[in-house]
């Protein structure tokens, strides 16, 4: 794989100057383009912070504190999703700025304790129109961020908030290539929607799939690294995978009797290797045999156009397997993902009950509101938006003193 980036925008990537603006009109900035301006908004804006002491697959506090350190959270994966995307973007003579942004954005919509927190809010919220945390990320960016005098949200551009809620693929109505895409809007994307026609329908540019395959890449490579960390599996099970068992060959072939920590680090960084040059090798055939000369071509075209390979996907299958049995679902992660579905499902119905419990900013909102789906829906905007450690201190003050 080159080092090299692609200086000059290939002719189907974002081009700055025909971006389709913001919701609410802005002079533009004099030194930055429309794309680094929302980047840099992601990146001060509190839910991005809050990040932080959002976690992945661990609980914040989960085993000894010194070895809990090292565990990903969601800020630190969210900085290794901008890194390969740059990456893959840069070569592919995409937008790196958008790309990046769409990276930074991703999971602005998580809740604590990871997808444990969002399978859990999801059943609290059927009734109320459901959660997702894609849709919850546009919903921070267009509505719960209050900072700026003259709108809600960040007033991101058009091509960004695509990017954040269909980074995945398209979402409704009918893909680009006439098959129907069933179930129902979240609210949360549908009220944005209906403000400002994303179309829903079409795939997200080049830069938005860079970034949702660039997820795809760093968690495969550090939850191997914190499966690993845990105890939960060995390298030695490791080494019976695809693509990771040639990776641990191929450092013991050229490094005999390696110190055994810089060992795993060599192996697993060469899958990681593998799957951004799978990435691009696949990118660059698609993009020189269909020749598509706009981004409007990219989001027409029946499918991702950045994707892995069809036998480094089924790879990926199999490693994904393993880690969802050995470390998803592992006895020990079971357990708290029990004791944190506990507490979601205490404080929820507790603040939706109780809304003068709720902090002032958001108590005098709730109690105003007759209606109880609405209610519902702020109440997931403050539970939402919790960092692990704070819903187990709230959990454990408002238990202790019977609310």
């Amino acid at each position: 794989m080159t080092e090299t980036a692609v200086t000059e925008l290939a002719p189907f990537a974002c081009q700055p100057r025909d971006s389709r603006g913001r919701l609410h009109a802005e002079s533009l900035s004099t030194f930055r383009s429309p794309w680094q301006r929302d980047r840099d908004r992601i990146i001060h804006s509190s839910a991005f912070r809050r990040l932080k002491h959002k976690t992945q697959v661990f609980v914040e506090h989960d085993g000894d504190a010194w070895r809990g350190d090292y565990f990903r959270t969601r800020l630190t994966h969210t900085i290794e999703v901008a890194q390969v995307a740059r990456t893959i973007a840069g070569v592919l003579g995409l937008n790196t700025d958008l790309a990046e942004t769409v990276a930074l954005a991703h999971d602005l919509g998580h809740p604590p304790f990871g997808h444990t927190g969002e399978d859990a809010l999801a059943v609290l919220m059927a009734p109320y129109g459901g959660f997702d945390h894609n849709a919850q990320a546009v919903r921070i960016v267009t509505r719960l961020e209050r900072h700026y005098a003259d709108f809600d949200g960040l007033n991101l551009t058009w091509e960004s908030l695509e990017g954040i809620a269909k980074h995945n693929g398209p979402i409704a109505g009918t893909s680009p290539a006439g098959g129907p895409i069933t179930g129902d809007l979240p609210y949360a994307l549908a009220d944005v929607n209906a403000q400002w026609d994303l179309e829903l329908h079409t795939n997200a540019s080049a830069e938005a799939q860079v970034a949702a395959v660039a997820d795809d890449v760093a968690y495969n490579h550090h939850d191997l690294h914190d499966g690993l960390r845990a105890g939960l599996f060995t390298e030695a099970e490791l080494s019976e995978l695809p693509v990771i068992g040639p990776a641990f060959a191929e450092v013991d072939r050229l490094y005999p009797g390696l110190d055994p920590t810089r060992r795993r680090y060599e192996a697993l960084r060469r899958v990681f290797g593998v799957m951004v040059e799978d990435v691009i090798a696949v990118a660059q055939n698609r993009l020189a045999a269909l020749q598509p000369q706009s981004a409007d071509e990219i989001r027409a075209m029946d499918g991702p156009i950045i994707r892995f390979s069809k036998p480094l996907y089924q790879n990926i299958k199999a490693i994904k397997s393993f880690l969802f049995q050995r470390m998803y679902r592992a006895p020990s992660v079971v357990v708290e993902r029990e004791r944190v579905t506990v507490m979601l499902n205490d404080l929820f119905p507790l603040y939706l009950d109780h809304p003068d419990r709720l902090p002032d900013q958001w108590r005098e909102a709730a109690l105003a509101m007759d209606d109880q789906t609405g209610r519902a829906r702020l109440v997931l905007d403050y539970v939402a938006g919790m960092t692990d450690r704070y819903a187990i201190s709230e959990h454990h003050r408002l238990m202790k003193t019977g609310f």
